[in-house]
């Protein structure tokens, strides 16, 4: 697995041997930026949900999607040209659009509509807005709130909806200072092995 020098985005071209060491670098060099007023790091948070994945009995496939939920919070780190429009895109969408061509759907659709897991939960299930952390309501209101009721009934329609409700919830869980987890390179094998899968012809 080579380990990219991200400082050189001039001459960067990720490809699927290159693409899980790009990401580890990214969670080394960035990880401990703080996770937008929770208790624990960007790093942190991502880990914890693969971790609580892992512990779920999990395929490789949802603890991947665990992992990188958030990786559009780094999406300036991504050569120039890996967003075709708007590296100013929501966290969501920007993440998912990044690593699109090295992932499966089902991993890719669970970062692009994290967010919106939120937003339908909190429609759906009365007790679930009170779970939230401070963070993670003042980000609800900048991401439209609740969904209406029309939302909800064509998000229910979506594929992996399942799998994409789950890892929000692992999303909600993995804010605990302190827990201890598995390093990135502990899932990087796990990653590698997804990406040639999926990137096989």
């Amino acid at each position: 697995m080579e380990v990219w020098n991200v400082t050189d985005t001039e001459n960067l071209v990720l490809s699927p041997k290159t693409i899980v060491g790009f990401i580890g670098d990214i969670f080394h060099r960035r990880g401990a930026d703080s996770y937008l007023g929770e208790d624990v790091t960007m790093s942190e948070h991502m880990l914890q949900g693969a971790y609580l994945a892992e512990q779920a009995g999990a395929d490789d496939q949802v603890i991947a999607a665990a992992l990188l939920h958030d990786i559009g919070h780094y999406t300036n780190e991504f050569p120039e040209d890996a967003l075709e429009k708007g590296v100013n895109n929501y966290h969501d969408v920007a993440g998912a659009e990044v690593i699109k061509d090295f992932f499966p759907a089902l991993v890719i659709d669970s970062i692009r509509y994290h967010v919106a897991a939120k937003r339908y939960l909190c429609a759906v299930e009365g007790d679930y807005f009170d779970r939230l952390s401070d963070a993670s309501v003042h980000t609800l209101n900048l991401q439209g709130g609740p969904m209406s009721q029309e939302e909800v009934k064509e998000f229910q329609t979506f594929p992996h909806l399942e799998t994409i409700v789950q890892v929000r919830r692992w999303d909600d869980e993995g804010k605990v200072a302190g827990v201890s987890t598995p390093e990135f390179s502990y899932y990087a094998p796990l990653l590698q092995r997804i990406v040639d899968a999926h990137c096989e012809f």
